[in-house]
């Protein structure tokens, strides 16, 4: 019953957290530098490893499909199961773990340390909404450079797995034919559905991670704990989210 209470009231806290910080949109023209900022640490200093990851992911994905294909004589279809599996399912979840273990975490330390050292409460004292200083220019940020990371991986994989087809002995697709059998049975739908997973794992990450970060209490071993719960939960919440995203997508 404790259990059940205290998500309950995790996500209560969230829900609200989300609506404070709504209602400081009109002022984010003056959080620019903020927000570029955040952009700049979302983005750019998590686009090398997205890059590499996706760029095996789809490398793996097509070596373990043309063994399996070649037995059945469809091996030709290898570009369309890279091309649709890094772009509804892989691309989306794998940049939302990324950014869950290497983000958010960030976001938990910096906010907790800021929020233990009663930096926040010195926000409030000053009348500055930590809502609205803390979380929105990180809110509005990782739903710009989500659908560019999620972009970026998709291509990495799609690329990968061209040239393990196009070196791979048993497997010898040219990547002429792979790209035109991946742009064959991709539709645009297929496209907007990997960002719009991408867009909901994205926020739903930064808000978790504001919120814990913004709620602990006590010293630096609290600051540690909720960073580890505050991944913990966001790499849950991306396996939920995808479920039920992916079911009213269909």
């Amino acid at each position: 019953m404790k259990q059940l209470t205290a998500i309950l009231e995790a996500i209560g806290s969230t829900a609200l957290l989300a609506v404070r910080a709504a209602r400081h949109l009109p002022t984010l023209r003056r959080q620019f530098p903020r927000f570029i900022e955040q952009c700049y640490l979302i983005g750019y200093t998590t686009m090398p490893i997205v890059t590499i990851l996706s760029f095996f992911i789809g490398a793996v994905l097509a070596l373990q499909s043309g063994y399996s294909m070649e037995n059945y004589g469809a091996k030709q279809f290898i570009g369309t199961l890279v091309g649709l599996s890094m772009v509804r399912e892989l691309g989306p979840v794998m940049v939302a773990i990324l950014l869950a273990g290497r983000v958010g975490s960030a976001i938990t330390a910096e906010l907790a340390s800021m929020k233990v050292y009663q930096e926040v409460d010195a926000l409030v004292t000053m009348n500055i909404p930590p809502e609205r200083m803390l979380v929105l220019p990180r809110l509005a940020a990782v739903l710009v450079m989500m659908p560019v990371l999620t972009t970026i991986g998709n291509l990495c994989g799609w690329y990968g797995g061209a040239l393990v087809c196009k070196y791979t002995a048993f497997i010898s697709i040219e990547p002429d034919s792979y790209f035109a059998t991946l742009k064959r049975y991709m539709e645009v739908k297929d496209v907007c559905d990997g960002l719009i997973k991408a867009e909901v794992f994205g926020f739903a990450i930064v808000l978790v991670c504001c919120n814990i970060g913004l709620n602990t209490r006590g010293g630096p071993r609290e600051i540690g704990g909720a960073v580890t719960k505050a991944v913990v939960i966001s790499l849950i919440l991306i396996l939920v989210l995808d479920y039920f995203v992916t079911k009213a997508l269909i």
